[in-house]
């Protein structure tokens, strides 16, 4: 459920901030939740740290409480093994306060990273069911109608006769992962998405031996692109398995941890 959706379906609504951190905690300072007396959108990190702040927000709305600070240790005390200590801060919205997390929010949509799947065969069409939970902007890529009309993940479905437009067209930090049903085409997406030299994460479906082919193909006909940003194979690891839900949720893994590096170098993940 959009934010805009969950505020449509309640009026009163409390506001919970993590406003400091010390030692380990299981998100950063900004992470945010919104209470309703029916529900809950966002989320704080979980645990006994969430259903605390849940309890007291709910006590807000049912008091009339208008703000309220919680000062929480994430240790035995609360079944939570962090270590840390959080601040959390606590706040009955207005109609104000919405707009401003509304607008906040639409800022947040409009800076997810793109990722593009070339392809919306059986492993694209996996991918994409996985990337429409996470917080980026999926896009499937196919010249073929019937192939498009099989993905049933939300996500933007985009019949391209000239996919390697859609690569040129695309922003910075963009990801492009190239698995059509056409070897030649891979070859020349997978040369465009190189030679872009801006984006976070360009991988081609295929063998070690499909690479090395790419890379004799790549000196003969784009000297220009660094084969050393290439992953491929993509989600390789040592079982074997190729099964394209299997193949997807290890892509998917690459692909987050290289959006990662590219948006966070200095992030510690604590918990």
């Amino acid at each position: 459920m959009t934010l805009a959706r969950f505020f449509a379906r309640t009026t009163d609504v409390i506001h919970v901030r993590l406003s400091r951190v010390r030692g380990s905690s299981p998100r950063d300072v900004g992470a945010e939740m919104f209470v309703a007396p029916g529900g809950i959108h966002g989320t704080i990190g979980g645990g006994q740290l969430e259903y605390m702040a849940i309890d007291n927000a709910r006590a807000m709305l049912r008091s009339g409480r208008r703000s309220k600070r919680m000062d929480v240790p994430l240790g035995p005390e609360i079944g939570q093994c962090c270590g840390g200590r959080v601040e959390l801060a606590l706040r009955w919205m207005t109609d104000a306060d919405r707009a401003t997390a509304l607008r906040t929010d639409a800022e947040r949509e409009a800076a997810r990273p793109h990722v593009h799947i070339l392809g919306a065969g059986h492993v694209g069409r996996a991918l994409a069911r996985f990337f429409q939970f996470l917080p980026v902007r999926c896009i499937v890529i196919d010249n073929r109608a019937e192939e498009l009309a099989l993905v049933d993940a939300t996500v933007e479905k985009r019949r391209s006769a000239m996919p390697e437009a859609d690569i040129r067209n695309a922003p910075a930090n963009s990801v492009f992962i190239v698995l059509t049903h056409d070897h030649a085409l891979d070859f020349l997406l997978t040369l465009e998405a190189l030679d872009r030299r801006d984006a976070a994460y360009v991988g081609l479906i295929g063998s070690a031996t499909k690479r090395q082919r790419f890379e004799r193909f790549q000196k003969t006909h784009g000297a220009g692109a660094d084969c050393t940003r290439l992953v491929c194979p993509i989600g390789a690891d040592d079982s074997g398995d190729k099964r394209p839900e299997v193949i997807a949720a290890l892509v998917v893994a690459e692909v987050m941890r290289a959006l990662g590096v590219a948006r966070y170098p200095a992030t510690e993940t604590t918990g």
